[in-house]
C-alpha cells in the first residue's frame, strides 16, 4: 500500500506540472511547444512593399544579395517569405532554366498574387507553396540556398522553424538572412541574437557584410553541428540582445 500510495503521488505531481506546462503554452501553436519558447519579441506581420521595387533595384539590393549568396544557373533555392515575389522574380532569372526557385509564404492572398506573376511573367521554373508560421514544409535535401529576406524578425517560434528548414539543405548549402539592425519588434533584429538563434540550431556564421544596398545586413549560415533534438536545445535569452546604444 506504502507503494501504491508513492506512485499515486508520483503520478499526482507528474499531472500537475503537465497541467501547468500546458496552460503556460497555451499562447503558442501545439506544434511547437517541445521546442523551447523564444526569449524575444516579434514584429507583425508587415506589408509586403517594404520597399518599393524600382528603388530596391536602384539600389541593387537583389543583385548585391544574389552576388554574395554565390548564386549561379542552375542552383536550386528557396525564397521563404516570398510575398509579392521580388526576389522570387529576380532569383528565376539568375538561375536559368535549369535552376529551380521555390517561393514559400504563410499567406495564401499573396501567394495567388505571386502566382499571377509567375504566369504574367512565364516563370517556369518557379514553384510556389504554402508555409505555417513555424515550418517552412520543405522537402529533404533539395536546396542550395535558403533565402530569408526581411521576414526572419516575424518568425515567432524560431527554433521550431530553423529545426524543420535545416534538413532541405543539401550539402554545402546556406541560409541566407537579410534584415535590419534594430529590435525585433520594430521589424529587425539585431545581430547578435540572431547568431545565438542558428547556433542553437547547429548553424555556422559564414559572412556578414553591412551594405547601404541592403537597408541592413547580409548573414549567411551553414549547418555544421548535429541537429539537435528539441528538448536539447539551449534558447538564447535577454543578455544575447545587445545593450542600449551598441
Amino acid at each position: 500500500m506504502r507503494l501504491a500510495g508513492v506512485f499515486l503521488l508520483c503520478l499526482t505531481l507528474l499531472s500537475g506540472c503537465s497541467a501547468a506546462k500546458n496552460e503556460a503554452d497555451a499562447d503558442r501553436p501545439e506544434t511547437s511547444r517541445e521546442f523551447p519558447r523564444a526569449d524575444r519579441a516579434v514584429s507583425a506581420r508587415g506589408s509586403y512593399s517594404f520597399s518599393s521595387e524600382v528603388k530596391r533595384d536602384k539600389m541593387n539590393e537583389a543583385r548585391t544579395v544574389m552576388d554574395l549568396a554565390d548564386i549561379d544557373a542552375g542552383m536550386t533555392v528557396a525564397d521563404i517569405g516570398a510575398g509579392e515575389g521580388y526576389y522570387t522574380s529576380r532569383l528565376a532569372v539568375r538561375v536559368g532554366k535549369q535552376g529551380r526557385v521555390l517561393a514559400q509564404d504563410i499567406d495564401a492572398v499573396a501567394l495567388e498574387r505571386l502566382g499571377q506573376r509567375v504566369e504574367r511573367e512565364r516563370l517556369d521554373n518557379v514553384s510556389i507553396k504554402l508555409g505555417s508560421p513555424d515550418d517552412p514544409r520543405l522537402p529533404v535535401n533539395s536546396f542550395d540556398r535558403i533565402f530569408l529576406v526581411h521576414m526572419y524578425h516575424e518568425v515567432g517560434e524560431p527554433y521550431a522553424f530553423l529545426w524543420r528548414l535545416r534538413p532541405a539543405l543539401r550539402p554545402g548549402g546556406r541560409v541566407i538572412v537579410v534584415d535590419t539592425d534594430r529590435a525585433s519588434d520594430q521589424h529587425g533584429i539585431p545581430p547578435p541574437l540572431l547568431f545565438c538563434e542558428f547556433s542553437a540550431l547547429g548553424f555556422r556564421l559564414t559572412q556578414f557584410v553591412r551594405k547601404p544596398e541592403l537597408q541592413g545586413y547580409y548573414a549567411q549560415f551553414e549547418a555544421v553541428d548535429e541537429r539537435p533534438a528539441p528538448a536539447a536545445i539551449t534558447p538564447c535569452r535577454e543578455a544575447a540582445r545587445p545593450a542600449a546604444g551598441e
